[in-house]
């Protein structure tokens, strides 16, 4: 699991409601994974908004300008707080 420090309990991706901004604070499984996603440019400490979220837990993020849609399985490794 790779991580970053946060005193704030964290919650998959796939549980955030749609409209919320959230900081990636840490990714559920191996390097290989983290390198799937620095790949398609989402990284530890971004904050995202959730476009639309689906049934399965399926999610549409937006960072920047850019969106991504990202499966329940990916979704669920990926943890996150609520940006406030």
């Amino acid at each position: 699991m790779i991580k970053q420090k946060t005193s704030r309990p964290s919650f998959p991706l796939a549980m955030a409601g749609d409209g919320e901004m959230v900081r990636i604070v840490s990714f559920r499984h191996g390097r290989n994974f983290q390198e799937r996603l620095l790949s398609m440019g989402i990284q530890l400490d971004d904050v995202v908004k959730v476009q639309q979220r689906r049934d399965k837990g399926a999610v549409v993020i937006s960072k920047e300008n850019t969106r991504y849609a990202l499966g329940g399985g990916m979704a669920l490794k990926i943890h996150v707080i609520k940006e406030t």
